[in-house]
């Protein structure tokens, strides 16, 4: 007989304790529920103010280290090299405009994957330039390695910042460190280039 007391009361613990296990539980979905949608809130929030510091820092121009970068714009410099060494200096602008036009136009290409993975580490893949791709081979050959550098850095930042659509996206960029700049970073120049406007 104690022995059905005991298991009984064993079995009320039980339930007790599951009951109050599955309100926490359901009070913890709904808790990861609500920051899940405040995150989401906060995020928009961010990339709004980084959309409008792009916007504002776009209209300054400048040489700063932090602006705005065209990401998967070629740089026409390398092309401008290049044609000098080949052409005439009233040849060599015109045909480095040229030639980087036809380029900014063949990275837009989405039946073009001139791309290859390859493994960092354990099931951790890495896309790269496939330096064998046909058309970047034969770039490289007629025109250098800086102009093929300038097409392989633009055609990789297409793929990472719209690989499917492939057109250019301004970015808020630190070109003294070569990277995407921090919103503080991008508010600290706005600010600087106000100030000075005083």
């Amino acid at each position: 007989m104690e022995d059905d007391d005991a298991d009984l009361e064993s079995k009320k613990k039980l339930e007790e304790l599951t009951k109050d296990l599955k309100e926490e539980i359901e009070g913890l979905e709904a808790l990861n529920q609500t920051l899940t949608v405040k995150e989401r809130e906060s995020n928009d929030e961010l990339q709004d103010a980084r959309k409008e510091l792009i916007k504002e820092l776009k209209e300054l121009g400048s040489r700063a280290p932090v602006r705005v970068k065209r990401m998967g714009e070629i740089d026409v410099k390398p092309f401008q090299d290049a044609c000098k060494k080949k052409y005439t200096s009233d040849e060599a602008e015109v045909q480095a405009s040229i030639l980087c036009t036809h380029w900014q136009d063949e990275i837009k290409d989405p039946n073009w994957f001139p791309f290859v993975n390859v493994k960092v580490r354990n099931d951790v893949y890495k896309t790269k330039i496939d330096e064998k791709d046909e058309r970047l081979s034969r770039l490289r050959n007629d025109m250098g390695d800086e102009v093929f550098k300038a097409v392989a850095t633009a055609i990789l930042e297409l793929n990472d910042y719209n690989g499917s659509g492939r057109y250019i996206v301004p970015e808020l960029w630190n070109f003294k460190e070569g990277r995407k700049a921090t919103l503080k970073e991008g508010i600290q120049r706005l600010l600087s280039k106000s100030m000075k406007k005083k």
